[in-house]
Formats: structure tokens, sequence, C-alpha cells
């Protein structure tokens, strides 16, 4: 039974030291979060594209060397 108690009073005392922390923590402003939500949305769709067309460029690739050996 006094393992159950030592488990609670852990789990107490780990939540205060959370809650402690959390009031430590800048957080960003509205304008910060959106700016950077848009880069990376940007920055993914950007990747996106370059992969997929680098993707159709070396199968392309690969297709005309597999013809002309294959």
């Amino acid at each position: 039974m006094s393992d159950k108690i030592r488990w609670y009073k852990r789990l107490g005392a780990f939540l205060k030291d959370v809650r402690a922390e959390l009031k430590k923590v800048t957080w960003p402003s509205k304008n910060e979060v959106v700016s950077t939500t848009i880069v990376v949305i940007a920055a993914t769709i950007f990747f996106g594209f370059y992969l997929f067309f680098m993707d159709i460029i070396f199968s392309w690739v690969l297709s005309q060397v597999k013809n002309l050996f294959g």
C-alpha cells in the first residue's frame, strides 16, 4: 500500500514541477506562430514539388538507360 502512496506523491510532485516550468516558458506571439506556420507550409509545398519533379526526371533517365542497355 505504501508504494501506491509514494507513486501518487511522486505524480503530484511531477505535475507541480511541470506547472512551475511552464510558467517559465516564453510563448510566441500569434503573429510569430502564423508567420512561421506559413513558412513551413510554403517550404513543404516547394520541396514536395521539387522532389516530385526530380523523381519524374530520374525515372525518365533510368528508363532511357534501361532502353539503351536493356
